[in-house]
């Protein structure tokens, strides 16, 4: 398989999986592209989480090396001797340090001495709505990041007895461990238990070590207050950009796509396809290219419209004619008038068939120009080259002579289809041809001018009336030498001429000859190369 052919494959496929481009509505889209950066900013608080859990395994890492601090101090000390010393120590974070035997038997308690700072735990019914939805929110964030919750925290007899069989297994392990608890508001209690080994020890002494992380809890939670009030007022702010975005992108979209949808069904009067002159952005560009296709487009409809009226009626005189000659001609006895009859006949047979090529080749101009293959052309050589035709195909009728006046050939090079040109040339000339008198002269004139090519057709006939410049470029109109029989041109080679000359960016006009003299020209002014 060749490569455009993989190409046209791939096109193909996206086109049939359109993806996120597919969704229905805009708006849809919009809201979801702003939601992206929401859960971007959402995602701080899995960062939030996160460094709690590191700030907890800190704390505990601290909380093990004090307890080895202190099991190293009761083992140079002796337990007897160092034993009394625990009592007197305090910790700004309410530390509550506890002596073990390997039975797990309180031997002494910090706590024990009243002058030791500590802390309390609060009842979690009696706390206020700000802690109540503080909870509510752990609660929420922990199922959401799947933390798993410590065991509880227990109290009275049943903290006792759990404290108890923690320390017979650290001192059945013989290893430091550390581990947390959580009470019923969401805090997290931190233990840590290290045996206590040396010489006059008795079997595995352990220290417990206690210590409540309010401030680990508090600032996390004031963190997560703060995201989530960033995250508030970020979705607000999303909301109403795409609701502003919705606005001005999505609605004057369905206009223009309603407007486009009633010209469709025909309704082309009755529309107004909306210009948004104040938008100078792509939607406002958009909607005057679109109101400018849309005026185009009904000018061409009304174009063709009258076109098919113009063919009508070009139609009916010669069909009325040869209507009336065929039924006349029933009743006619004399062969000289049934000779006229049939000669009248003939010319309209002919004039309908001179009608309906000229009308086909009309009708075709249009999409053969936009396939039109465009290339450098040197004007003077076309015309040389039209005039050596003319030449070997003889002198032309009433003695009428072509004279051409040619600047030097790679002077006068324009893009354009050749062929195309020269049709313009021929209709020029044989427009002329129908106006000059017997004898007369038809002048070619191949310019350069700055940055056109001119190409001026005179002849000597008697001029075409100011108030009819227009005129004669539109179809059918035709302005006939006296000496010319009706019918004998349809009226559609001027028209021709100038949609050709305009296709290639170029402009046809007619004046009075320069030279003061009698006759009109004709002048082409195409870009040069």
């Amino acid at each position: 398989m060749n490569a455009p052919m993989q190409q046209n494959l791939r096109s193909s496929r996206r086109a049939a999986d359109p993806g996120f481009s597919g969704w229905r509505s805009l708006v849809t889209r919009i809201l979801v592209v702003n939601l992206v950066a929401l859960l971007a900013l959402a995602g701080a608080l899995f960062y939030i989480e996160g460094f709690r859990s590191r700030l907890i395994e800190t704390r505990e890492q601290e909380l093990l090396r004090q307890g080895e601090i202190i099991a190293q101090f009761l083992e140079n000390q002796g337990l007897l001797a160092g034993a009394p010393a625990i009592l007197d120590i305090s910790s700004p974070r309410g530390t509550r340090i506890r002596l073990y035997d390997a039975a797990g038997k309180l031997i002494v308690d910090n706590w024990s001495n009243p002058k030791v700072q500590r802390f309390q735990l609060v009842d979690p019914t009696t706390a206020g709505f700000r802690r109540q939805s503080a909870i509510f929110i752990d609660r929420i964030v922990d199922f959401v990041t799947g933390e798993p919750e410590a065991p509880p925290m227990l109290q009275g007899r049943q903290g006792i007895a759990a404290d108890a069989q923690d320390v017979q297994r650290v001192a059945a392990s013989g290893k430091a461990h550390s581990w947390p608890r959580q009470t019923e508001d969401r805090l997290v209690v931190l233990h840590a238990a290290v045996p206590l080994q040396g010489p006059g020890m008795p079997p595995s002494p352990v220290v417990l070590l206690s210590v409540d992380t309010p401030d680990v809890i508090d600032l996390v939670r004031r963190e997560r207050a703060a995201s989530f009030l960033v995250f508030l007022a970020v979705l607000a702010v999303s909301l109403t950009l795409s609701a502003y975005l919705a606005r001005t992108i999505v609605v004057p979209l369905r206009q223009l796509a309603l407007a486009a949808h009633r010209f469709r069904l025909g309704r082309q009067r009755d529309v107004v396809v909306p210009r948004l002159p104040h938008r100078r952005d792509e939607i406002g560009g958009l909607a005057r290219a679109l109101a400018d296709m849309t005026a185009a487009l009904r000018q061409r409809i009304d174009a063709t419209e009258a076109f098919a009226a113009d063919v009508a009626h070009e139609l009916k005189n010669p069909l009325a004619s040869l209507r009336s000659a065929v039924e006349a001609l029933g009743s006619v006895k004399d062969a000289k008038a049934r000779a006229q009859l049939f000669g009248l006949i003939d010319e309209d047979v002919r004039r309908i068939d001179r009608l309906i090529t000229d009308i086909s080749a009309a009708s075709r101009l249009d999409a053969e120009l936009s396939r039109a293959r465009m290339q450098p052309v040197d004007v003077s050589q076309l015309v040389s080259g039209l005039q050596a035709a003319q030449t070997a195909a003889g002198p032309w009728r009433n003695g009428v002579a072509l004279k051409t006046k040619l600047a030097p050939k790679g002077e006068t090079l324009v893009w354009s289809d050749g062929d195309r040109l020269l049709q313009v040339l021929n209709n020029l000339i044989d427009n002329a041809l129908s106006f000059s008198p017997e004898g007369g002269e038809i002048g070619v004139e191949v310019s350069r001018r700055g940055n056109a090519v001119e190409v001026r057709v005179t002849d000597q006939g008697p001029g075409v009336p100011r108030e009819a410049r227009d005129a004669i470029f539109e179809r059918f109109y035709s302005e006939r030498p006296r000496h010319e029989d009706y019918g004998k041109h349809s009226g559609l080679g001027l028209s021709i001429a100038r949609a050709i000359v305009e296709a290639m960016d170029g402009q046809i006009r007619v004046d009075d000859r320069g030279d003061g003299k009698p006759g009109a020209e004709f002048t082409i002014r195409l870009p040069a190369l």
